[in-house]
């Protein structure tokens, strides 16, 4: 068999692979650093595109490199006050996705609004097999301490 149906495949692949790399961000992607990077994402959204690259699709969490809490079954998420400060204010390695524009770029972070982040804790406390009851608004965020 010649080597150039496989280097083919082989750059068929890598072009699957980084197109999709391409269309996925994180919080250090400078794509997301502003209000307007994320737009009107709904909760999944920002999920996917921010916070699963650390907690893992389902939620699950991990550890490796760093530790990543598993969402899935938490049940420090029965209360929205404690998941929602967390999101404002970071813990441990995470970082605070509440600060205020002119920190973004130094931290490389993502800012959130207040119904950003509303709208990621109801994402996830409906989640992963989490069934906790209410949700959370924007006003509710507001009245939150911000870093």
């Amino acid at each position: 068999m010649s080597g150039l149906p496989r280097r083919g495949l082989l750059a068929c692949l890598v072009l699957l692979v980084g197109g999709a790399a391409a269309n996925i961000g994180y919080a250090d992607d400078a794509s997301f650093t502003s209000k307007g990077g994320i737009g009107d994402m709904t909760g999944e959204q920002i999920y996917t595109h921010i916070c699963q690259g650390c907690h893992m699709p389902g939620g699950q969490g991990a550890e490796g490199a760093g530790k990543y809490p598993k969402l899935a079954g938490d049940p420090a998420l029965v209360s929205w006050e404690y998941a929602a400060i967390t999101v404002l204010n970071g813990k441990d390695n995470m970082p605070a996705f509440g600060l205020p524009d002119d920190q973004l770029a130094l931290l490389r972070t993502a800012h959130l609004s207040d119904a950003q982040i509303a709208e990621v804790v109801n994402y996830v406390r409906r989640s992963f097999g989490n069934h906790f009851k209410g949700s959370v608004t924007a006003a509710e965020v507001a009245k939150l301490p911000h870093p």
